[in-house]
């Protein structure tokens, strides 16, 4: 059989497959080892409503994955393949595969499990995150899993995080990853640098393989999968990584530091390599992340993107004009937050989010007040990480400059910059394949800020955080 050696002479000059697996969108993309984008196509995800409860269509994504795979691979000669995902999927494995269903983050908790998780933890500070809803932490899946079928707990050989399940899936080796244990598991305790303590309590250790390092191979593809692909099969498997961790690891490793980045999709994530003040910690919107090297970054979490969907409703595609933004502005229109089932920067406000003001008239004025809403999110989002370096805009939401220049807008005297390919996190991911040989720095696409100045706006902010404020205690 044809291998990546016979092809390219050199296994380490190949090509690298990155399987992003989001709630919103799998993605599979051809990228260089330097991080370059060659090719992507994609999947809409959603989940399988069948029993025993909301769970990821794993497989619905893994037929898609094995029929779009072989293609890339010959189009683009891939010597290494690496998932990357959010970091609320956890899947419980036997040596042939799932042994109950990839539960869906936002499945239906019962209570039951839930106050029995809360009198098991750590404090969550350090724990790293707040509780949050339904299914988002993978220590609370699983004790849902022991309580409802302990009979499939028992059999099961680890419980792995989502793209450990794929470099499972693909090599048939376990491994569990810093950065993915670090992201909001509620498996690793931040203070003691160890597992933390309803693992131990549990005795879970014995489903968590080995911690092992995003960019370090677990293995080549499974032989069987290579026969039946006919592709290579000394096709590398790398561990994988959480996936805004990887958009990070991106600016990294091309030289930045003192930065902040708010990678945007339906989450708005922060990573800052800076320390967060600690009334973040107190409130419960300050996360605690590991970068690719185990060293500790502050974070924040808020569910903008879904908000953005939900406020733009069926809104055209493309960019927002600026006069739409100063025409909502000088209305007084807002939107209040929040409009999901996740408190965010503002505890307490789940489900109460409202539009103050005159309704927005048009479809174009409920896009801009949507991309108007996620710019004042991120602001604030920014000033609860206490960062005062380098900000990078990446993501969905910076594919339109308006959103960059509002925000630059409104952090004026600082650095702004944003992400001109908007899918950093593919980038990030594909590094990896050359992290132990890497000597220099990378090069990424970055532009600054456009000029934006918008009548009222510096009012408009300051008013719309005092009623946010107030919204969530009515």
């Amino acid at each position: 059989m044809e291998t990546a050696r016979d092809r390219a002479g050199d296994v380490t000059t190949s090509a690298v497959a990155v399987l992003d697996v989001g709630k919103t969108n799998v993605k599979l993309t051809a990228a260089s080892r330097d991080g370059q984008l060659l090719e992507t196509v994609s999947l809409a995800n959603g989940p399988g409503a069948s029993p025993p409860y909301l769970h990821v269509d794993t497989g619905r994504i893994d037929a898609w994955l094995l029929d779009v795979l072989p293609a890339m691979v010959r189009r683009h000669d891939i010597g290494a393949i690496v998932a990357t995902g959010h970091g609320s999927a956890g899947a419980l494995v036997d040596d042939d595969g799932l042994v109950m269903p990839m539960v869906d983050y936002e499945a239906e908790m019962p209570e039951a499990v839930t106050a029995a998780y809360v009198a098991l933890v750590d404090s969550f500070r350090a724990l790293g995150s707040p509780l949050m809803p339904g299914a988002a932490h993978m220590a609370r899946q699983l004790l849902w899993l022991e309580t409802e079928w302990p009979e499939a707990v028992a059999r099961a050989r680890w419980f792995l995080g989502g793209p450990q399940y794929w470099a499972f899936r693909l090599s048939g080796n376990g491994a569990s990853e810093y950065t993915y244990l670090a992201a909001q598991s509620h498996f690793w305790d931040f203070d003691r640098r160890a597992f933390s303590r309803i693992v131990r309590d549990r005795g879970w250790q014995r489903l968590i393989p080995p911690l092992t390092p995003a960019w370090k191979p677990v293995g080549r593809i499974r032989p069987q999968l290579a026969r039946d692909l006919d592709i290579p099969a000394d096709i590398e498997i790398l561990c994988g990584i959480h996936d805004s961790t990887a958009n990070f690891y991106r600016f990294q490793q091309a030289g930045l530091t003192d930065l902040t980045l708010i990678s945007t999709g339906t989450w708005i994530v922060g990573l800052s390599d800076g320390v967060a003040p600690e009334t973040g910690y107190e409130r419960g919107y300050v996360t605690r992340n590991l970068d690719v090297d185990g060293r500790e970054l502050s974070g924040i979490l808020a569910m903008g993107g879904r908000e953005f969907a939900l406020i733009a409703a069926e809104a055209p595609e493309g960019p927002v004009a600026e006069a739409t933004i100063v025409a909502l502005i000088a209305a007084g229109t807002m939107a209040l937050p929040s409009f999901v089932e996740q408190d965010g920067v503002f505890p307490g406000s789940a489900m109460k989010g409202r539009i103050i003001g005159p309704e927005p008239a048009s479809a174009a004025e409920r896009h801009a007040l949507a991309l108007l809403y996620v710019s004042l999110l991120t602001d604030i989002c920014l000033d609860r990480l206490g960062a005062d370096g380098t900000i990078v805009l990446d993501g969905s939401f910076a594919k339109d400059p308006l959103y960059a220049g509002l925000v630059s807008a409104l952090k004026p005297g600082r650095n702004v910059l944003f992400n001109t390919d908007a899918y950093g996190t593919a980038s990030g991911t594909a590094l990896l394949a050359d992290h132990p040989r890497r000597t220099g720095v990378t090069r990424v696409d970055v532009e600054d800020a456009p000029d934006t100045a918008i009548p009222g706006l510096a009012a408009y902010r300051q008013t719309w955080r005092e009623r946010a404020e107030a919204n969530h205690s009515n």
